[in-house]
């Protein structure tokens, strides 16, 4: 089965439910007109597109099994950020709202930036500094980020990140607000469905520290690199990320150190503030 089978497959499953292209688009957090091109084998669908579809069809298990281990033969895609921003970044804030809806687990290694389920609205506006959006599309794209963080409250779910000391250091925005920024990451990190882990510096590197990744559960990868997203849940190539999440976690700092390395960085900040 290829992209094109695939998508009149979905048709066929849609039109058998009785459910309207307009409802089930919407349901999948895509437009109707994307919904169209799939079904009509114009677009090939991800992943991603396949288990949104699936889960608004409200299809067996078994059945979304199948299809979704389709989607996974024939999907490792790449998106330009500039695809990203010419349809909206916030709404691609919405297609990842509605992967982590269906993650259980969900892994972040970051080694640029604090991840975006973190970031307070001061720095979220800070990491879209340049980037030529629009104020109109910056505040959607701001707002659509932060009601993504809602996920961090559904305790049935588990959330661990790894950030790189080098990027919680880095002042995107001025030293009182990367404070603040820093006293979140210390609060979010008591919460119990939350382990956060710093690779301090002063660890011996067991690897480089490459692209930033997050891994939703153990079927789907989503690599950022300058000019694109990558998706792929090929296994091989969901092992080698877990595997490369793993060797980082061993040397990474949880807990009262990681609290005691992040208060330290704040408290530079706010002397930074004081003298300035």
């Amino acid at each position: 089965m290829n992209g094109t089978d695939l998508g009149r497959a979905l048709r066929e499953l849609r039109v058998a439910s009785g459910k309207q292209a307009k409802v089930v688009a919407r349901s999948a957090a895509m437009s109707p007109s994307k919904l169209s091109k799939i079904e009509n084998g114009a677009l090939a669908p991800s992943v991603l597109d396949v288990e949104r579809v699936l889960t608004a069809l409200e299809i067996s298990k078994e059945m979304k099994e199948q299809l979704t281990e389709v989607a996974r033969q024939v999907a490792t895609e790449a998106t330009a950020w500039r695809i990203y921003r010419r349809i909206g970044l916030y709404k691609h804030q919405e297609e990842i709202q509605a992967i982590e809806a269906q993650t259980t687990l969900l892994r972040v290694f970051q080694p640029s930036c604090i991840p975006g389920l973190l970031q307070t609205p001061e720095y979220v506006r800070g990491v879209q500094q340049g980037s030529e959006l629009t104020d109109d599309a910056l505040e959607k794209m701001i707002g659509a980020r932060l009601r993504r963080q809602e996920v961090l409250y559904d305790r049935s779910r588990t959330f661990e990140f790894l950030i790189t000391e080098s990027a919680i250091r880095w002042k995107l925005i001025p030293a009182p607000m990367m404070a603040a920024q820093m006293d979140k990451l210390i609060t979010m990190s008591r919460m119990s469905n939350i382990r956060i882990g710093i690779v301090p510096l002063s660890a011996a590197m067991p690897g480089l520290p490459t692209s930033s990744f997050v891994l939703f559960d153990c079927r789907l990868v989503i690599v950022e690199i300058p000019h694109a997203e990558i998706t792929t849940s090929e296994m091989r190539d969901i092992e080698l990320y877990v595997e490369k999440f793993q060797m980082f976690d061993r040397v990474a700092l949880s807990g009262e150190d990681m609290w005691d390395l992040v208060a330290g960085i704040r408290d530079d900040f706010l002397r930074e503030q004081e003298t300035a």
